[in-house]
């Protein structure tokens, strides 16, 4: 029989701690979010309102960070609660651009107070300094 040497111990792995903070942020999410918005519609609203020109499909997708599929379904379920609306580009017509709605803006601007709550509670358990810091480091690594 021969001895393990990898010294490999889940609880102190990336991936896996990523998970477990990601899994208690999805908890506080679901918990406290009113409005029907997952995060990927959230992200999604949030990058329209605050984008300075017209923005295609594709661009919104590496914006939110969402594949093309994922995107997609996002903006689908968007379009059928008008949160969103679509038209063609004037410059090209082949390209279709995406818009946030009176709705969406009014919908988004409920729930951002919600948002910042469930931001502080995931991040309670650090100080101020360690809630910084974390942040820029998980920026780092996106």
């Amino acid at each position: 029989m021969t001895e393990r040497t990898d010294h490999y111990i889940l609880d102190d792995q990336v991936g896996f701690l990523l998970r477990l903070a990601y899994q208690r942020h999805m908890a506080l999410f679901t918990e406290k979010m009113t409005g029907g918005l997952t995060p990927p519609q959230f992200s999604t609203l949030y990058r329209l309102r605050e984008a300075s020109e017209p923005i295609s499909q594709n661009a919104l997708g590496r914006l939110v960070g969402m594949d093309a599929a994922t995107t997609k379904g996002v903006v689908e379920r968007l379009l059928l609660r008008e949160l969103i609306h679509v038209e063609k580009d004037r410059e090209d017509r082949r390209r279709y651009t995406l818009f946030i709605t009176d709705a969406g803006r009014r919908l988004l601007d409920s729930v951002l107070p919600e948002m910042h709550k469930i931001s502080q509670t995931t991040l309670a358990p650090l100080t101020p300094g360690e809630q910084e810091q974390f942040l820029k480091l998980l920026k780092r690594l996106t």
